[in-house]
């Protein structure tokens, strides 16, 4: 209660400093004349801390959407919508919009603009030993399908990416359809690298995928073009300031789902919906504090959330956070905390994602007091179809680390050069400097203070020793050791 005091008459300070007379007219105001039951200020806060819980990941994708496609000047713009981009590298610490950023398969994406006509995604033929894997994930940040060698197999194929109003007839040639619930969508390719010396094999790999529209691949006239959009510019820091304006911009292109409704009622009740456009600045003091407080009251339990997603397993956190509509069922807080965690991430049976902040006897892990290591017994590596990595990131922004080697990760690709211990266990180094010459080859560099780690297990094995089911697998990741 006094902390919350505290906090209170802080905001109170610093709302009256910036905004000195409250304007009696503003957004949720006027939301509550339409309303017969008008929320009161403790309520309005309520409705902000689920709304902002209920947004996170939506107001997220927004952010990489604008930044990847929309924005030409920004340092992380990658191609235009419905236009499939090949990033013919991994990820680095320069790639700072996705937080948790995979570094261990070159990307590839199209951001897929559905209103006018649905998209077709072909695939070539992909070697049986290459895993290779197509993500859909819409602006709800549900993944609706996959494509590639775990769920479609490595023949060639054309698939077919609607909107969520789109009731035309399955074409010719398409093997499968896939349904968005938003009108912007994402198709996310990884594509395996065996090694450094691998990435011109990707790249023809790569220059294999193909999207168009569907009235392209039937070689019919295009439709009339969807009405030209103003994107509100988004960045990281500029949705801090008025992110329930950015949530409006978005909500118009997904119509609610059955279990979005009742939230979508209650955000229109402070005047947040699809065509509004709500503005933290105009409100009046008292509803700048209880949206303010339930802003952060949100934020603070997406946060706890997204450190207790899964089960504690020798402190790593092991559970599946990702997934479609359905998997969510309306539980908006485990769908922020997935975002939060590392949006776009993978259904468990593409991929587990086991995520620690801590050491075996449960410290937080802290490259500027100690030295960690990490040991897989003998015999006892991860177990998957594809491949498995570890990948350090700093403990405060979740994003890769300039190291003076430039390796952020070690996989399984990497084993052939590692060194094994006499009992043919497997050891990596966790450190911000290095090992020594003769350990170097195991080293994973670390940052000067927090860190945060995940492991990914690309197409976990079904079968005993298993991950799966997440939580409950026969096979759990080893704790992580302050070295002697």
């Amino acid at each position: 209660m006094k902390t919350k005091t505290i906090l209170a008459a802080a905001l109170v300070g610093a709302l009256a400093f910036g905004n000195g007379c409250a304007t009696k007219n503003d957004a949720v105001a006027q939301a509550g004349k339409n309303e017969k039951n008008a929320p009161g200020i403790a309520e309005t806060k309520d409705i902000a801390e689920q709304g902002f819980i209920y947004g996170l990941p939506i107001v997220m994708n927004y952010v990489a959407m604008y930044e990847f496609c929309v924005d030409t000047n920004s340092s992380q713009y990658k191609a235009p919508f419905n236009i499939l981009f090949n990033e013919h590298r991994v990820f680095t610490y320069k790639d700072t919009t996705v937080i948790s950023p995979n570094s261990d398969t070159p990307y590839s994406m199209v951001w897929l603009d559905l209103r006018a006509e649905p998209m077709v995604i072909s695939m070539p033929a992909v070697a049986r030993e290459r895993y290779y894997s197509v993500m859909l994930c819409d602006g709800n940040c549900f993944n609706y399908g996959y494509i590639g060698t775990r769920a479609t197999g490595t023949e060639p194929g054309d698939y077919l990416v609607v909107g969520p109003h789109w009731n035309g007839e399955t074409p010719a040639g398409i093997k499968k359809v896939f349904h968005a619930t938003t009108q912007f969508s994402l198709a996310v390719i990884r594509t395996q690298l065996m090694g450094p010396d691998d990435m011109s094999n990707v790249e023809r790999v790569q220059a294999g995928y193909r999207a168009q529209p569907l009235s392209a691949y039937l070689h019919q006239p295009a439709p009339p073009a969807a009405p030209a959009l103003n994107f509100p510019p988004a960045n990281s820091d500029m949705v801090k300031t008025n992110f329930f304006q950015y949530l409006d911009f978005a909500l118009q292109f997904g119509p609610a789902g059955p279990e979005e409704k009742e939230i979508r009622a209650q955000l229109a009740r402070i005047g947040v919906g699809a065509g509004k456009k709500f503005s933290f600045d105009a409100l009046d003091l008292e509803h700048k504090l209880e949206v303010g407080l339930g802003m952060k009251a949100g934020e603070s339990k997406v946060a706890a959330r997204a450190d207790t997603l899964g089960k504690p397993i020798n402190n790593w956190r092991v559970g599946a956070a990702f997934g479609d509509r359905d998997f969510y069922h309306g539980d908006w807080l485990l769908r922020a905390a997935a975002a939060k965690a590392g949006i776009y991430g993978n259904d468990a049976v593409e991929a587990m994602y086991p995520m620690t902040r801590w050491d075996v006897t449960g410290e937080t892990l802290d490259g500027s007091k100690h030295n960690y290591t990490l040991t897989f017994p003998a015999g006892q590596l991860p177990p998957v179809n594809a491949f498995w990595s570890v990948t350090m990131y700093d403990g405060k922004t979740q994003l890769l680390i300039e190291n003076p080697i430039n390796r952020y990760l070690i996989n399984s690709p990497m084993l052939s050069g590692m060194k094994t211990n006499a009992d043919g266990s497997l050891t990596i180094y966790i450190q911000k400097d290095s090992p020594g010459a003769d350990k170097e080859s195991n080293w994973l560099p670390a940052p000067n203070g927090p860190i945060y780690m995940a492991m990914r297990l690309y197409w976990p094995k079904p079968e005993a020793p298993s991950i799966l089911p997440p939580g409950e697998g026969t096979w759990q990741p080893p704790g992580v050791m302050v070295a002697n």
